[in-house]
């Protein structure tokens, strides 16, 4: 019988070559609630190879069968979507009361959508008297984080089975049970062997052996950009392909002309969704000067509004933190941003009364922020909210894009023509206009240092994809 200290490696699950193992702590109760092998060099060696091997094979399947597969799937997993809900609240915290939508269906629907997109999708295609032919990369590595893991999963290993390509994945060690679910999924489902592999562990052990490995192709990375950079350096010696989603600290433009009460409340809790723990989160929120007393009261009335709290409770708007280690980063920052004089307009850095065991933090909104201080210009990854007051509009342009991130973007205006005109100047991947909904169709990927590579949709599918161009005859 299956453990979850084994690994999915050539269509079976087998034990570690090592005894090391990984607790999976639930960070609201502090209790153990699982336990996974951690991989190490050698696991990792036995599952790039067992991709190497199934290589050959799946990458010449008909795209209809790889469709078929990827439609499977999403069904499969909606069949087991209560079960993963509450797991992956278990996990990392997130509240039921959105888990499901947020990151379940919406991991679900990226199978779906990818196993419609190959229906249409043209791997070949004539220039002239030259064919042009989109051939799958070859073995892939992917590396996932621990705030949205089903979804971050499913967003490389979905356009991956599109391409024809074969996978190693290393989840999260912090929220690693959801990918074993997956791994399930895909055993049931006839997946052939050496497909799909997945080894569990630590970064700095199986993720780095994943990235220096000559037999992989391809390395994905979602996580810090610190540790986005470890991958990158470690993947450099064999020249493979790097796409990286990194850190972000997204500006969120209100324009003087904007529905002031709509645009605070709205940017505060697209903030603090996931507790904070969103790269893509709006955590500057940038106002004009002579209304920041207004965007102050709006701000401290919408955080004070949520309930933090079990995340199993139906009334539950913000859970726990993940960890102990992110819980200490967060209340050193603010502390950090109480230190260089930023205005705490509500929370702060202490812990939360009635809540002696769980990660939890204070929903803290600070005011009077320059750009400069440390609290606007490194990721908190907490529900943390800088109000940035600005001049003119050029002003808070430039505020906007002073950062060395670019992962995504918010503007809110009245004026449809005005916010476009705001969002085009703007460096980041994504921009958000006066609430535009995330969409897993879209491309979604940083400038600067978010990263490199897109994710979702075509442009996802396109990122594991080589371009050969073949030249007559005549």
């Amino acid at each position: 019988m299956k453990s979850d200290e084994q690994f999915y490696i050539g269509g079976a699950w087998v034990d570690a070559t090592g005894s090391e193992t990984i607790d999976v702590l639930n960070p609201a109760t502090e209790q153990v609630i699982g336990r996974v092998a951690a991989g190490n060099a050698e696991d990792i060696h036995a599952a790039v190879m067992a991709a190497r091997q199934a290589f050959a094979s799946w990458s010449n399947t008909p795209k209809r069968e790889r469709a078929d597969y990827l439609k499977q799937t999403a069904r499969a997993l909606h069949q087991r979507s209560d079960e993963l809900a509450q797991l992956i609240t278990e996990e990392m915290g997130m509240p039921t009361s959105a888990v499901r939508e947020n990151q379940v269906d919406s991991a679900i629907q990226v199978f779906s959508d990818y196993g419609e997109l190959l229906e249409d999708y043209a791997f070949e295609q004539r220039y002239g008297r030259a064919t042009v032919i989109k051939e799958p990369i070859g073995v892939c590595g992917f590396i996932t984080p621990w705030n949205y893991p089903l979804l971050q999963i499913a967003g490389k290993v979905a356009p991956a089975i599109a391409a024809g390509c074969t996978i190693v994945l290393k989840p999260s060690e912090i929220a690693p049970l959801n990918a074993l679910v997956l791994a399930e999924v895909f055993h049931e489902l006839g997946l052939p062997r050496g497909v799909f592999n997945l080894v569990n562990g630590n970064g700095p052990v199986a993720g780095a052996a994943i990235a220096a490995h000559p037999e992989v192709d391809m390395v994905s990375f979602t996580g810090s950009t610190r540790a986005g950079v470890s991958v990158a350096k470690a993947a450099a010696d064999t020249v493979k392909r790097v796409t990286q989603e990194l850190g972000g600290k997204s500006p969120n433009i209100i324009l003087d002309d904007a529905d002031f009460e709509a645009a605070v409340a709205e940017g505060v809790k697209s903030c603090f969704i996931n507790s904070g723990q969103c790269c893509d989160a709006p955590t500057r929120m940038l106002v004009p000067a002579e209304r920041q007393e207004e965007a102050i009261a709006i701000a401290r009335a919408s955080a004070e509004a949520m309930k933090v709290g079990n995340p199993n409770a139906p009334s539950t708007d913000l859970g726990p933190l993940v960890s102990a280690a992110q819980l200490e980063k967060v209340q050193s920052l603010v502390q950090k941003g109480i230190d260089e004089g930023a205005l705490v307009v509500t929370g702060g850095a202490g812990g939360l009364e009635g809540l002696p065991l769980g990660y939890y933090v204070q929903p803290t909104v600070f005011a009077d922020v320059r750009n400069d201080m440390a609290i606007a210009r490194q990721e908190i990854f907490g529900p943390v909210l800088c109000i940035i007051p600005y001049g003119d509009e050029d002003e808070a342009i430039s505020i906007a894009n002073d950062t060395e991130y670019g992962l995504a973007g918010y503007v809110s205006s009245g004026d449809p023509e005005r916010a476009r005109s705001v969002a085009a100047r703007m460096r980041a991947g994504q921009i958000h206009i006066n609430g535009g909904d995330y969409d897993p169709k879209v491309p979604f990927g940083g400038y600067k240092m978010s990263g490199n590579g897109r994710e979702f949709g075509p442009w996802g599918l396109e990122e594991y994809l080589e371009t050969k161009a073949v030249l007559g005859p005549g």
